[in-house]
């Protein structure tokens, strides 16, 4: 897969430069690809473990009413 840069260098005539990332910015890209993917884990996780609670909770008796006063 090329990754390519495209930056524009003359507003007026729409000139653009097209190039391949250089290894700085290819590592820097998928560093953040990695972060991303990272926090969307994260959040997936924090997701079904509120699930997990709220399940429990209710199956302790508590209400719908109840969770929300407890988990906002």
């Amino acid at each position: 897969m090329t990754n390519l840069i495209t930056k524009i260098v003359n507003t007026k005539t729409g000139q653009e430069v097209i190039r391949e990332m250089n290894q700085k910015e290819k590592t820097n890209w998928e560093q953040d690809k990695l972060d991303n993917e990272a926090m969307k884990q994260a959040e997936t996780e924090k997701a079904e473990a509120r699930s997990a609670a709220e399940a429990k909770l209710l199956a302790l008796g508590l209400t719908t009413e109840d969770l929300k006063a407890l988990l906002g």
